[in-house]
């Protein structure tokens, strides 16, 4: 798979919490992809916890969940649509529509750009909002809501919708549940904005596990989910034809000489060219780093890096491949690694963030 064309620098969009007052909304700086440096920070726009954002595939476009239970009087999070000024890197509020369930966390486009996939964690749904020629969001068409319980009584007592992701054909869609501990499988049909369940449903990975955020290797013959409760990463192989997920391996996030408590994780990523992925802890604080063999998609740790702050949510690998950006939610900062084939070098770069817990990127000419 091709990495980004060449550019001199990459718009970085962050996406806050706004609860506590810290943040007002969505930022943006730029990153140096000769040094790592990041700098310009701004607002971009006020929004209210735009905490999982998602790029338009013709740039030109910014959507950004809404993560609250409560939207014009009704109980249902947003999804917010914005207008990029690739030159400044601020955004123009277009519309905002209901995400149809509460609490919205995650959220992509498809590869045709016609439709945003959200996720609804504590409404424990999923659904699909066309978008129009003007970016603009229409009313959802993709409602499904989650069914179950799984066997921890305090965090599984019903559904928890924590991620969807398409295959890279864009052919399927996949849910996983951290309350069900599932990743529930969905054809989806971009040219009317549905979701219809699989003729295999679901994968289960371990009871008590919680499944949060997953990624596909860039061929799409492998995918990885990273399971909140339990500090591990199942591989699966993927059946692309059938839409067919299948438990091949699951590995520690956490070095075996942790001796912490209260570690959980959060965001999994693999870097463009297929090689390496990338989980983070919050507890352990860091980020776990992994080979991938090339034939079988099995994980064999290259160990951790520390974040160099507290409670990394998220964070972003660039498109070029070179960096990875970790958000320290807890701290407020933004650490810029490099990328190398062993892992993760920290470069002396920091910026302060309120609050920050999504870096999405957007690859800009000067």
């Amino acid at each position: 798979m091709a990495l980004e064309p060449a550019a001199s620098s990459q718009l970085v969009f962050l996406g806050t919490y706004t609860r506590g007052g810290e943040s007002e909304g969505i930022y943006v700086c730029r990153l140096d992809l000769a040094t790592g440096e990041l700098k310009d920070l701004k607002l971009a726009a006020k929004t209210s916890n735009p905490s999982f954002l998602a790029i338009h595939p013709g740039r030109k476009f910014l959507y950004s969940v809404s993560e609250i239970a409560d939207f014009n009087g009704k109980r249902t999070g947003a999804v917010s649509a914005f207008s990029i000024d690739t030159s400044s890197g601020k955004l123009g509020f277009l519309n905002k529509k209901p995400s149809g369930g509460g609490g919205p966390c995650h959220l992509v486009v498809d590869q045709a750009g016609s439709n945003v996939l959200v996720a609804n964690y504590g409404g424990g749904s999923v659904n699909v909002l066309p978008i129009g020629a003007a970016g603009k969001l229409a009313d959802p068409t993709g409602f499904i809501q989650h069914k179950g319980s799984s066997v921890n009584p305090r965090r599984q007592k019903g559904p928890h919708a924590h991620s969807i992701n398409l295959d890279v054909k864009g052919n399927f869609a996949f849910a996983a549940d951290l309350g069900l501990d599932k990743v529930l499988v969905y054809r989806f049909d971009g040219s009317k904005g549905t979701l219809v369940p699989n003729k295999v449903p679901s994968v289960s990975v371990a009871p008590g596990a919680g499944p949060r955020h997953f990624a596909f290797r860039p061929d799409g013959r492998f995918a990885y989910v990273i399971n909140e409760m339990v500090s591990t990463v199942t591989a699966f192989s993927y059946d692309a034809a059938a839409g067919v997920l299948s438990p091949i391996q699951t590995i520690t996030t956490l070095p075996e000489d942790f001796k912490g408590k209260g570690n959980s994780t959060a965001e999994v990523q693999v870097s463009p060219n297929g090689r390496l992925l990338f989980g983070s802890n919050r507890g352990h604080d860091s980020i776990a780093v992994f080979s991938i063999d090339k034939s079988t998609g099995r994980l064999s740790s290259l160990g951790n890096q520390s974040t160099g702050g507290k409670t990394p949510r998220n964070f972003g690998v660039d498109p070029s491949g070179r960096f990875l950006l970790a958000a320290n939610q807890n701290s407020g900062t933004v650490v810029v690694f490099r990328i190398t084939e062993k892992g993760l070098s920290r470069t002396k770069f920091t910026l302060e963030v309120p609050r920050p817990v999504c870096v999405k990127f957007l690859p800009v000419t000067e």
